[in-house]
Order: structure tokens, then C-alpha cells, then sequence
């Protein structure tokens, strides 16, 4: 399917039938970048702000049961304060769930998830997006993980001191020894281990040492989109062995291939340039900033991405790893180009009716949308084993 093509029209029995699936699961969003949104623009989530993809109107139209959403702390703070904004980002993010309280509740458990869904609320649940925040101490993951963390993604776009980036140059062949123990740690405490953005060689350390499933919170596929970001089909084959799954992104340059190419020749000629800090694999310098980075996306012209994109990669993670190992992580307000069908969290309910429309199964919809995070989790912390304070 074309990254232009559009979503069909369901009949109206048909569409009502999806919105009522949709209406009923148990939705989880893998990665939600709206926190440092609300951090650089001094907004709350329930005000007027141009560039939300998702706010308090959208979420709770979305239909989304649990949202993790990131304290994402870019690259340019890695020994400058990192750990500092990490912890400002969780603040914030619990504090915005405590000013809406008939609306949206903080969550760190399964439980807390599903009776979110009982009362009708959205629950904000906290990641970190980073490892570089840790700034190299198992002490600070432990802080994290007591301020109600329950996932971290190992890297961003940079290799940290213990973890290669798949945007990066590689220093350590994947994990070094610091970085096995950060995973048998975040292992022992039920913290979730998200390898996005991390090198190949680090994903396939992280199977090896992981003694629970992992998460791709916000990644795609690359037999269908080559960016360095996607999952291989041996990646996603590793995952479903691990027993873990692959929560599909939606920005356009982990969707579509001509998106990707097109960002990618840019990315090369900006590394080119000579520049301080070196190019990612989304922007051109580690010192971009978010509003240089979406001007700079914007005048790359790429083609548009659709639904329908994100349809085919639900469905091609589905065909090599598994049904029970695919969901749904978007990356709202962390990407300057979504589906041009699902400009904001509101249309939501679009993706049910699409991969309806595409052939899966209501139980099979129902486990991408959230059923099958909710069986990782679950497996996570039964997984947990407390680490004592003189460990």
C-alpha cells in the first residue's frame, strides 16, 4: 500500500462495530514525547498549544487507556545535568496527572492500568527516553524506578557510556559491562527494558541477558522502511523468542521508505558539515533544536505517510514475529511529520478501523492495541527482584 493511499470509508455498521472495539480495549501507547513539550513551550496539558499532537481534548478522544509518556532528556544534556531534567520531566509528568484528577490518574502497574480503564480515566504512566540520564549509576535507576519509572530506553540518538545508539557512532560492540548490569538491574527491579533506538549489536546483548521480555516501545519495521531506527526481521524473530514485542511508531520516516531515503540523504550531507557534535539519525547536529529540526524536516519535502503505513507494518510484525508480539507506540509530540490521516492523538480510532479493514481479527486487534503490553508487563514484575540498598 502506497504511503499516499488513504484509509477506506467503512460502512456505518462496520465503522460503529470498530469504534465499539476500540471504545472497549485496553489501549496502551508504547511513547508519548508530550511531557517535553509541555516542558519547552510552558504549557499544561489541558492548554492551547499549536504543535500538540497530543493534549488533555486529544488524549481522552484518542481512547488511549494508559500513555507512557517520556521524560525524554536530549543528547545535548549527556554530562551536563542530565539526570536533573529527568527527574524535573517526572515531576512534571505527575503533577499534570494530579492537576486533572477526574480525568487522568499516574500508573506505575498493571493494576493501576486496568482500573484506569474501570473508571474512565487515562492513565499517565512515566519512562524514561535516555540512558545517558542515569549518568552512569545504578543508583539513579534505582531512584528512578522509586519515583514510579517503568521503563527506560537504553539510548537515544547517542551512544551513552555503557550502550551503543543506532544514530551513532558504536564504542562499545553493543553493551559494555556496565550496560549488562544496567539491564540485569532494570530486570531485578520490574523496570522494562526498551532497546529503540539502540545499536543491533545492543538489541541482540539485551536477548541474551534478559531474563523477562523486552519492548521496542516506538519502532517499526525495516524490510518495509530502511531506516536504521526498524527493526530487522531477525530482530523482530529475537523478540517474539524473548517474548517480547515491537509497539509500532508513527512518524513518517519509520513508516514510509521514501521518507526515510529522503531524511537520510540530508542526514549524510549534514554530516558532512563540519559541526561540534556529529549527526543523528533523525537530526542533522546534536544541537538542533526542536523548532530548528521541524523547519529543517519540513524542507526536506517528504512524501506523506498514512495509516495505511502504519497498517502494513502492524501486519508485517504480525506475519514474522507473531500477533502476540505487536503493539502500538507512537511517538506524539516527538516527531515533526505524522500520517497525514492522524494528525493528532484524537483520530485514534481510525487505526482500529483500518486494520479491520485490513483483515485482522477483533482479538487480534485488541492485542496490538494493548493487550499484549499488558501480558509483557505482567511478566516483568513477576520477574522482580528487589535490589537491597548495599547492592
Amino acid at each position: 500500500m502506497s504511503a499516499s493511499s488513504a484509509t477506506t470509508s467503512m460502512p456505518g455498521s462496520e465503522a460503529d462495530a470498530a469504534l465499539a472495539l476500540h471504545r472497549r480495549s485496553i489501549i496502551v501507547d508504547g511513547h508519548c514525547d508530550t511531557p517535553y513539550r509541555m516542558f519547552r513551550r510552558n504549557v499544561h496539558l489541558d492548554e492551547h498549544d499549536t504543535e500538540a499532537q497530543l493534549d488533555l481534548r486529544s488524549l481522552q478522544e484518542s481512547g488511549i487507556t494508559a500513555s507512557f509518556f517520556a521524560a525524554y532528556v536530549p543528547p545535548f544534556y549527556a554530562n551536563r545535568g542530565a539526570a536533573k531534567l529527568a527527574f524535573r520531566l517526572i515531576d512534571l509528568i505527575k503533577s499534570e496527572a494530579a492537576r486533572y484528577p477526574e480525568k487522568v490518574v499516574f500508573c506505575a502497574n498493571v493494576d493501576g492500568i486496568r482500573n484506569a480503564k474501570r473508571q474512565g480515566k487515562a492513565a499517565l504512566m512515566a519512562g524514561v527516553e535516555g540512558g545517558h540520564a542515569i549518568e552512569h549509576s545504578l543508583d539513579i535507576l534505582r531512584d528512578f524506578y522509586a519515583r514510579g519509572v517503568r521503563y527506560m530506553t537504553l539510548t537515544h540518538v547517542n551512544t551513552n557510556t555503557w550502550c551503543d545508539s543506532s544514530g551513532d557512532e558504536p564504542v562499545h560492540n553493543g553493551l559494555n559491562e556496565f550496560g549488562r548490569d544496567v539491564v540485569r538491574t532494570m530486570n531485578d527491579l520490574g523496570m522494562i527494558v526498551d532497546i529503540s533506538h539502540v545499536s543491533d549489536n545492543a538489541f541482540y546483548d539485551v536477548a541474551e541477558i534478559t531474563r523477562v521480555p523486552i519492548l521496542a516501545t516506538h519502532s517499526s519495521c525495516r524490510a518495509i522502511c530502511r531506516h536504521p531506527r526498524n527493526m530487522t526481521d531477525d530482530m523482530l524473530r529475537a523478540l517474539a523468542k524473548n517474548g517480547g514485542l515491537c509497539m509500532i511508531n508513527f512518524f513518517a520516516a519509520f513508516l514510509d521508505d521514501g521518507v526515510a531515503e529522503v531524511i537520510m540523504r540530508a542526514q549524510k550531507r549534514a554530516k558532512d558539515q563540519p559541526h561540534s557534535a556529529g549527526g543523528t539519525e533523525e537530526m542533522p547536529d546534536d544541537n538542533t533544536d526542536w523548532d530548528s529540526f521541524v523547519e529543517w524536516f519540513q524542507a526536506l519535502g517528504c512524501p506523506r505517510a498514512s495509516i495505511n503505513d502504519i497498517a502494513d507494518h502492524v501486519i508485517h510484525a504480525a506475519t514474522v514475529a507473531g500477533i502476540d508480539h505487536v503493539g502500538i507506540g507512537s511517538d506524539f509530540d516527538g516527531v515533526p511529520a505524522l500520517p497525514h490521516d492522524l494528525p493528532t492523538a484524537a483520530q485514534l480510532p481510525r487505526v482500529t478501523e483500518c486494520l479491520l479493514e485490513r483483515g485482522l481479527s477483533e482479538s487480534d486487534v485488541e492485542k496490538v492495541l494493548g493487550a499484549n503490553f499488558l501480558r509483557v508487563f505482567e511478566a516483568v514484575e513477576a520477574g522482580r527482584k528487589p535490589v537491597s540498598p548495599e547492592s
